[in-house]
């Protein structure tokens, strides 16, 4: 595991700029935190999916979108999925909520910054299902974790079928999915489903950490990053490559590039957030080099 010792914690500078629905969403700087608090299980439903969406929405908006931390409120809950109840009333509402939780983790898939899930607890269905939708995740050793809804009936119908055999390859996606098999965070390591295990308490300061470290790299190349890595699982490599020669162009037309070879030549941390100048007692960054 890595050592995080440095990792970020809250502090005076956090911000908390919305409360709605069963989510948090709070501004650290660079970084966003979502926080799923629904008790007693961190349920989704209709409102706090339309507010996901919404935040994502606005913070895709910003010149520079800031890195996206996702996490569930309490020690026991990331999220434990739907409540079930909803599925019960019929045909329509279940659409509905396919619609809607379809519509906020595909909007959370897309989203152009960096996505990392810290996953705290159960993340069950749903649940589960938005962490796939995060560019990477971060479990702490008390975590399970299961798409079960075939157990009861259903199937995954946010991104899950879709996202976790690209992960885990297609017989752990079938163990997970067919046979309805629960994971443990050791395993979950051990296959690919999340990137780092950590001890309990420790998802968050994990994932705020990778976070900032995150906020080293330009945020242009970074959301072209993101859109070729993703666009692996729909093509075939000659559309890859052909892609990546296109969006490196695309590049030279923001300013990326001469910032950032700009700053490496300097030898000066790259100001890609409009940072204040040397000397203003605002940037004691380290110049890590490329």
């Amino acid at each position: 595991m890595t050592d995080h010792n440095a990792a970020p914690q809250p502090d005076a500078t956090s911000q908390e700029t919305a409360s709605t629905d069963g989510l948090r969403l709070e501004r650290r700087g660079a970084i966003a935190v979502l926080t799923i608090d629904n008790p007693p299980a961190n349920t989704w439903h209709e409102g706090s999916l339309a507010a996901l969406a919404d935040h994502l929405d606005a913070l895709a908006a910003e010149p520079q979108p800031p890195a996206l931390v996702i996490t569930g409120a309490g020690d026991k809950f990331f999220s434990a999925g739907a409540d079930l109840k909803r599925f019960t009333e019929g045909k329509a509402t279940a659409l509905e909520m396919a619609t809607r939780f379809g519509r906020a983790f595909e909007t959370l898939s897309a989203y152009p910054g960096v996505t990392i899930a810290a996953i705290n607890g159960y993340a069950m269905g749903g649940g589960l299902e938005c962490a796939l939708a995060c560019d990477i995740r971060i479990a702490e050793h008390q975590a399970k974790l299961a798409l079960p809804e075939a157990k009861v009936g259903l199937l995954p119908c946010a991104g899950g079928t879709q996202h976790l055999p690209w992960l885990v390859g297609e017989g752990w996606a079938k163990r997970i999915i067919l046979c309805g098999e629960r994971i443990d965070a050791e395993r979950a390591l051990g296959i690919g489903l999340v990137e780092e295990l950590v001890d309990a308490g420790q998802a968050l300061p994990t994932a705020l950490a990778l976070a900032e470290q995150s906020g080293g790299q330009s945020p242009d190349a970074l959301a072209r990053c993101k859109r070729l890595i993703m666009n692996a699982r729909d093509h075939g490599l000659p559309h890859g490559y052909r892609m990546e020669r296109e969006l490196f162009l695309e590049l030279f037309d923001t300013a990326a590039p001469g910032e950032g070879i700009g700053a490496f030549l300097d030898k000066r941390p790259p100001r890609w957030r409009e940072d204040p100048p040397p000397g203003t007692g605002d940037d004691n960054r380290d110049g890590d080099q490329a």
